[in-house]
């Protein structure tokens, strides 16, 4: 990452051409972004940009990396305020939910990015992965420490990021309330759920 000479913090020209494609690639696809669209919108020279970005594909996986961060940064702020286990997992799930809600939302940003690149090869397939992978774990982490919890941490956590990723798809498609509310009350299910007796 490309810091400005003062302060250690990313350019400004950085960061704009950064904020520039998220909304553009959010809002219209990766594929269907060209660099010029992004260069113009964000108001830098041609030299700038390849300065900080050498290729698009470093643009889309500094994209990529906000996003995850972002969401590291939420669940990180579920856990460290204290909360039970259980209640972090409710907190997450209720950003999830306000996130679908959110005027202009068009789906989970890493299923959207791994749709157009197919290849497991590509290294943005292999960043949502990595992102997908850390917040499974992240996950099952927490709900292995519920008590009296689901029978199996692992398992419940897939079920959850399953919950997730159908809320997300879903939650573009029609009205978000409704998907919403049954993806809260099954992250509410799982949590209840108790292990045989």
């Amino acid at each position: 990452m490309r810091r400005s000479e003062t302060g250690g913090r990313p350019s400004e020209a950085r960061s704009r051409l950064l904020t520039t494609a998220a909304r553009i690639f959010y809002a219209d696809g990766i594929h269907a972004v060209g660099i010029d669209r992004i260069i113009a919108e964000a108001q830098v020279t041609r030299a700038t940009m390849y300065r900080h970005f050498p290729g698009k594909d470093d643009l889309i996986l500094a994209y990529l990396h906000e996003a995850d961060q972002a969401i590291r940064r939420g669940l990180d702020a579920a856990v460290d305020g204290g909360l039970p286990p259980a209640d972090a997992l409710r907190a997450v799930a209720v950003a999830i939910a306000d996130g679908i809600r959110s005027e202009g939302f068009r789906g989970c940003a890493f299923l959207n990015a791994v749709s157009e690149y197919p290849d497991p090869g590509h290294p943005v397939h292999q960043a949502v992965l990595a992102h997908r992978q850390w917040f499974l774990d992240a996950v099952t982490a927490l709900l292995a420490r519920v008590p009296d919890g689901p029978p199996s941490a692992e398992a419940a956590a897939r079920h959850y990021v399953m919950l997730r990723d159908g809320a997300m798809a879903a939650g573009c498609l029609s009205d978000p309330g409704p998907i919403c509310e049954t993806f809260l009350q099954g992250v509410e299910g799982l949590l209840r759920a108790r292990p045989p007796v």
